[in-house]
């Protein structure tokens, strides 16, 4: 079944074209997943996934807009309390799975990644798990080979994918093979977002080149009661 969560429409209409009116204004939706909120952009217009506690008119004191008020560290630093957990702002690009969408014959390739439970421990793996839903490990096939890729029931309940190449591996095109690789999981055309810090230059060039497309920016963060982890 297709998310339903008003973000997973609204996300699935900009991946197609629809953007949101660059009006400079904002909107509210629930958080898609108990404990953890966030703040969006697009262009010129934000998006906050906050719990009904959180009022229209705390947000607007707090200076939210479509033009950048939205991810002032200021405001999220508010929302999230003292001693609450606040993620990297990241980049949010969109991708659409390459593969078969069940057995074989069907339109899409075959995969080329494999479950790699073995990687269930790497730190990302970790923070897939705390942060998203059902997150499946997948890395090749060799079990000398430690790339990682995760693919998650994440942002609004859309399949999220996450990754990292082995150092000795980098610089030579690794990363977009292996997000290549991962879209091969994903039956062909479905939806697939990458949240990615903007520093993180390598990552973003592999995903680009991988056909990845930029949509806005994302902030997830958690407020201390709801982080009996301290994921932070």
């Amino acid at each position: 079944m297709p998310p339903t969560h008003p973000l997973a429409k609204l996300i699935t209409a900009a991946a197609a074209g629809r953007f949101p009116a660059a009006d400079g204004g904002w909107r509210r939706v629930p958080p898609w997943r108990p404990g953890l909120e966030a703040s969006f952009a697009f262009t010129g217009h934000s998006v906050f996934a906050v719990a009904p506690d959180v009022t229209d008119q705390r947000l607007a004191d707090l200076g939210a807009d479509g033009l950048g008020g939205a991810q002032d560290p200021r405001l999220i630093t508010a929302l999230a309390g003292p001693g609450g957990w606040i993620d990297c702002l990241d980049m949010m690009l969109a991708g659409r799975g390459s593969g078969q969408a069940g057995q074989a014959g069907q339109a899409g390739q075959p995969p080329r990644l494999v479950d790699r439970p073995d990687l269930a421990t790497h730190p990302r793996a970790v923070f897939a798990a705390r942060t998203r839903d059902q997150p499946r490990p997948l890395g090749y096939a060799d079990p000398r080979r430690g790339a990682l890729a995760v693919i998650s029931r994440g942002i609004a309940g859309l399949t999220e994918l996450s990754f990292e190449l082995e150092p000795e591996h980098r610089g030579h095109g690794g990363g977009a093979e292996l997000v290549r690789d991962a879209l091969t999981i994903v039956p062909d055309g479905q939806l697939v977002l990458a949240a990615v810090a903007p520093g993180n230059a390598a990552s973003v060039r592999s995903l680009l080149a991988a056909g990845f497309v930029p949509l806005g920016a994302v902030q997830l963060f958690r407020r201390a009661a709801n982080d009996p982890t301290g994921s932070r």
